[in-house]
């Protein structure tokens, strides 16, 4: 996230892509508004979990599509390229977290905490991608290897923990 983020337009409250870049409010908390949306996004997931790996893949394609588009949009109009009230691409990193997780609340639970921890961590490549590619692309881009490491994770814990 950018540490130049400031305050929400009011105009931004107006316009339904800003209303969902800002995870219907989660972002616009005063602390940790990635931890917020990242929140937001766990009783979501539970709608998902029934899907098919096949279409739980294709349906985070079509949400990571549409967040590029919509961060984009969203930071143009609040002036801040990522701005830190945008929590989309937490929401869909946290979602591309849980794609082949095992069930349960612990793999929800230990989902969360590893995505925030690639999220803020940001690892190789994860660093160069939050520096280097602007736009809804970025915005999005880093959020998406950030649940791509801690979807490996879950996915090797579950191959040591249950079988």
């Amino acid at each position: 996230m950018s540490p130049g983020s400031t305050s929400i337009p009011r105009s931004a409250w107006h316009n339904p892509f800003c209303i969902v870049a800002l995870g219907f409010g989660a972002g616009a908390l005063p602390k940790a508004p990635g931890t917020w949306g990242t929140l937001l996004a766990v009783p979501i997931y539970f709608l998902f979990a029934r899907l098919a790996v096949v279409e739980y893949a294709l349906l985070m394609l079509v949400l990571f599509v549409f967040g590029v588009w919509i961060c984009g949009r969203a930071g143009r109009e609040l002036g801040v390229h990522d701005h830190s009230a945008i929590v989309w691409d937490e929401m869909v990193g946290f979602w591309i977290t849980m794609i082949v997780a095992p069930s349960g609340w612990w793999w929800v639970l230990a989902g969360f905490a590893l995505f925030r921890l690639f999220d803020i961590w940001k690892p190789w490549p994860i660093s160069w991608l939050d520096r280097r590619i602007s736009g809804g692309l970025g915005v999005m881009l880093d959020d998406l290897a950030a649940g791509l490491y801690a979807a490996l994770c879950l996915y090797l814990a579950g191959i040591l923990f249950i079988t």
